[in-house]
């Protein structure tokens, strides 16, 4: 039931009649050591990899629908691990200042003043469209309003882990901070097995934001429905001195103490842990998001990822929020990544170019718990695929694909894109949204937030 190629790659004989095929691109699989795949063609039936084989097959009785990639390259879709997808509505609207001047004074009061069932819907569709023209197919969230993320992205068609937002004190969709865990819980309930590709989950802001009790409680709600919890952890270093100041620990020990430094645990930014942390984090299989962008903008410091690799803790990739970032191109935050951890450590082979792609891939998919499904291209896997333009003078020429998609591609490479087999984009064409309306909306939305009156005056 298999073949060997020329080389020492062995290829199982598709078993199944393909509803999709990709043809003629060089295949980044992704998994282990695996080299390129030129001239390859990927079959896809019911929304799984059936075979990969390498050059062209006979397709004259085929059926299915085709994707030409000559010239292009197949690759994992990216995993956005840690973002607001919402918060495309307060892009550029607050730049340029400290994190917790820009939370408190500026996005906490355009939040309560703006946010709505309708605005979180419109600014969850434009990160969704956002997101697929730049190569993502699976992002993990964590807001409020939630019900209506889940709406804009199932009309997406992408893959998502929807978390509600928690916090100690009123919160859009939540003016009474006692109900925050009965929303949380309510909500898991609501949309546990709406749809194999939307996940939901609970989110609490911080461990400076959520007290000891809303942090267990969570926790506790959680693992009732065996689901992972998220939580920023440790982004600046006022963070870990409020903390210590509190309970006489640094945070992940703190939370350690709580219960919940545990391998069901997505922790996003860690800027700020030291040796024993990443120690604990590694020994509990704790998952690590990187946000490299977000942490440059606000001044947070520098996640120590090489060390936390090296550990063999599990980090993926994520853009935070527009907010902060002001993009959700994790092409642009893979070469970012890269050449941040080059300069922090000065090592220029740090943080190399397949250990930040693998980040963006396989990573996010093992922060997600979903390391057997996605993430790299294989047979039995889900198709979620992303097809890459290389006919372009800054992709040209390459030596190294790997390289090339770090330093050299953007999200605008993009050209098709694939998720459990259904085709949301086309040839740069949304098959599953309409942006210029989405847009449209969006932009009328903006010009409502720029003219609203906060506390303070007006936020611009």
């Amino acid at each position: 039931m298999e073949t060997k190629d020329s080389g020492n790659k062995v290829i199982p004989k598709r078993k199944r009649s393909p509803d999709l095929v990709i043809e003629g691109g060089t295949v980044l699989t992704m998994v282990g050591m695996q080299e390129p795949i030129e001239d390859a063609t990927v079959f896809v039936a019911e929304g799984e990899i059936t075979a990969i084989l390498q050059g062209r097959q006979d397709l004259s009785n085929c059926t299915a629908e085709t994707i030409d990639a000559t010239g292009a390259l197949v690759m994992p879709g990216l995993v956005n691990a840690h973002t607001h997808a919402a918060m495309t509505l307060f892009r550029g609207l607050a730049d340029d200042l400290p994190l917790r001047q820009w939370l408190h004074e500026k996005i906490f009061p355009a939040e309560a003043a703006f946010l709505s069932p309708e605005t979180v819907y419109y600014g969850a569709l434009l990160a969704c469209a956002e997101m697929i023209a730049s190569g993502t197919t699976s992002f993990v969230d964590g807001y409020f309003f939630q019900d209506e993320t889940v709406r804009a992205v199932h009309q997406s068609g992408l893959r998502a882990h929807i978390a509600q937002g928690v916090i100690d004190f009123p919160a859009p969709g939540v003016t009474d901070p006692k109900d925050r865990l009965k929303v949380a819980r309510n909500f898991l309930i609501k949309w546990l097995g709406f749809s194999e590709l939307i996940t939901p989950g609970v989110f609490c802001h911080s461990p400076v934001t959520c007290s000891e009790r809303t942090l267990k409680e969570a926790w506790e709600i959680s693992r009732e429905f065996n689901l992972p919890l998220q939580i920023h952890l440790s982004e600046t270093r006022d963070e870990v001195t409020e903390i210590i100041e509190k309970f006489g620990k640094r945070p992940v020990h703190y939370l350690d103490r709580l219960g919940l430094i545990d391998r069901d645990l997505i922790a996003a930014h860690a800027v700020y842990v030291d040796e024993s942390e990443i120690e604990l984090l590694a020994e509990k299989g704790v998952k690590v998001v990187h946000a490299p962008e977000s942490n440059m903008k606000l001044a947070s410091g520098v996640c120590p990822v090489s060390k936390m690799i090296k550990k063999g803790l599990t980090v993926g990739l994520g853009t935070d929020g527009c907010s902060s970032n002001n993009n959700l191109d994790l092409f642009l935050e893979m070469d970012t990544a890269a050449k941040l951890a080059k300069v922090f450590d000065r090592d220029p082979t740090s943080l190399d170019a397949t250990t930040v792609l693998k980040m963006a891939t396989a990573g996010g998919a093992a922060v997600l718990g979903r390391a057997e499904e996605i993430g790299t291209l294989d047979v039995g896997k889900k198709a979620d695929i992303v097809v890459i333009d290389l006919d372009s003078p800054h992709l040209c020429p390459i030596y190294n694909p790997m390289s090339a998609l770090v330093y050299s591609a953007s999200g605008a490479d993009v050209r098709d894109v694939i998720v459990q087999g259904r085709v949301l984009m086309k040839n740069r064409e949304f098959m599953t949204l309409d942006p210029e309306e989405i847009m449209q909306r969006v932009k009328a939305l903006g010009r409502k937030i720029g003219g609203l009156e906060y506390p303070g005056g007006e936020l611009k």
